[in-house]
Formats: structure tokens, sequence, C-alpha cells
């Protein structure tokens, strides 16, 4: 069985530089390590994958609207998430529109 992409280095390099990866995607890391990441990424298939993976997901998490809860149904999940605090903070009219 043959794997499904080449891997010719060392893939602690691979957790070293994704261990970064939260800050790279917000644009937060300095030049340097920025151009460690892109360059390891131009060698490594699995890592840019990762890296194009996360950027989607957040860019769709961005552009999607906001999911209209029932407000007993977020009663439940605020009560679930012990986040009760912001039951109260929240409008009940807050899911109409």
């Amino acid at each position: 069985m043959t794997e499904h992409t080449q891997h010719d280095h060392d893939r602690s390099e691979c957790r070293r530089l994704l261990s970064s990866l939260s800050d790279y995607v917000d644009g937060e890391l300095d030049d340097a390590l920025c151009r460690a990441i892109e360059a390891h990424m131009a060698e490594c298939e699995n890592c840019r994958i990762v890296v194009n993976t996360l950027t989607r997901t957040i860019e769709l998490y961005h552009t999607a609207p906001a999911p209209d809860l029932p407000q007993d149904v977020r009663v439940r999940l605020y009560k679930t998430l012990k986040l009760e605090d912001f039951i109260a903070s929240e409008p009940p009219d807050a899911t109409e529109g």
C-alpha cells in the first residue's frame, strides 16, 4: 500500500511549524516565521492541505449566517455549556428578524 502523499522530511518540522498555525492564519506571526511556514508548505503537501482547510473553514464560518435558534433551545444550550449568565444578556427576540 502506498502513502497518499510523499513526506521526504522530518515530521517534527511539520508539528513545530503547525503549532503556530492559528497565529499564521490570523496574520499575527513575524515575517521570518511566516516565511519559514510558507517555505515548508511549498515542499509539504500535507501541511498545505491543513493550512488551506483551516483557512477555508474560517472564511466559511465568517460568511455563513448565524443560525436561528428558538429561545428554548438557546436556553438549554447555554445551560448545558454553563453559560447561564449570557442568557439574560440577550433580548428574548434576538433570534427573530
